[in-house]
This record gives C-alpha cells, structure tokens and sequence, in this order.
C-alpha cells in the first residue's frame, strides 16, 4: 500500500482509513499515538470506522484508542457508523464501551442518525443496547419525531410512547 507522507500520524490516519491492517500494527507496535487527532478532530479510529474498516477498527481498539472522542463537530465514531448504516462496527464500538447518548454540536445521536438514514439494524441495536429516546437536539427533536419526518415506519414502531 502506498502512502502520500512520511509523518507517523499521517501514515497511522492513512493505514486506518485503508484498513492496512498489516501496516497500522506495525506502527502501533513503533509508538504510534492511536489517539491523535487531525485537524477535523477525527482519530485512526474515526477513520477506520467511517471507512468500514472493521479489522483496522478491532486493532485500534485493542491499541486502547478512546471509544468516545468527539471530533470538532461533537460527532463520535459510533454517531458516523450510525450514519453509514455499519452494524457490525456499530457492535464493535459498543461493546468497548461507546456512550450511545453522546450528543454532537447540532444535538444529534447516535440514534438519530440511524433513524433518519433508515438503518433500522442500527436502531434496533442502539435501543437494545439502551439508547435514550428522550434526547432533543438543537430542534426540540427527539428520535421518534425523526422517524416520523422520515417516515420509518419499522424505526417508529419502536420508538413509539
């Protein structure tokens, strides 16, 4: 795999976002900080996950990479997979301990962002992993209304009062 920089934290943001599995470990082995942020706030591990690096997901968090970090917008990794619609890094994430009812600059979660992409897995496995439905973002918004806006009618059939 080829890479644009020789700078260490370009090379590990790159690596995570190929999911060069190979490679991240061998600069998580030389040192590599796997909580560095860039300038949008993103770590390895935000990237890895947007990307639907699964693999390179699982080794950052084996690295101790934190779960939670916001980037500059709030947004956390598990907000972003929530947003692609990736179930099986969703799990990953949770399962390390993702704050679920994190809440970005616009007072979107997790949840929110499943319900409105239509990634009902998602929701389902938020609410079973204890999602709160009562969060309002910066509109007064809660999850059920999303869902009503977007007309999910599976979503809504679970989010109902």
């Amino acid at each position: 795999m080829s890479f644009q920089s020789d700078r260490s934290e370009d090379l590990l943001f790159d690596a995570a976002r190929k999911g060069d599995v190979r490679y991240l470990n061998q600069l998580i082995d030389n040192g590599a900080e796997v909580n560095i942020q860039n300038d949008k706030g993103f770590t390895p591990l935000t990237l890895a996950a947007y990307s639907g690096q699964l693999e390179a997901v699982r080794v950052l968090l084996d690295a101790n990479a934190d779960v939670n970090t916001q980037d500059i917008s709030g947004s956390t990794a598990l907000m972003g997979v929530s947003f692609k619609g990736y179930v099986d890094i969703a799990r990953q994430l949770i399962e390390r301990g993702a704050n679920l009812n994190l809440q970005n600059r616009t007072g979107g979660t997790a949840l929110m962002y499943a319900v409105m992409f239509g990634h009902n897995q998602l929701v389902k496995l938020l609410l079973d992993h204890g999602a709160d439905t009562s969060i309002r973002d910066n509109q007064g918004q809660i999850a059920r209304d999303l869902a009503i806006q977007k007309e999910n009618q599976e979503a809504l059939s679970w989010l109902a009062t």
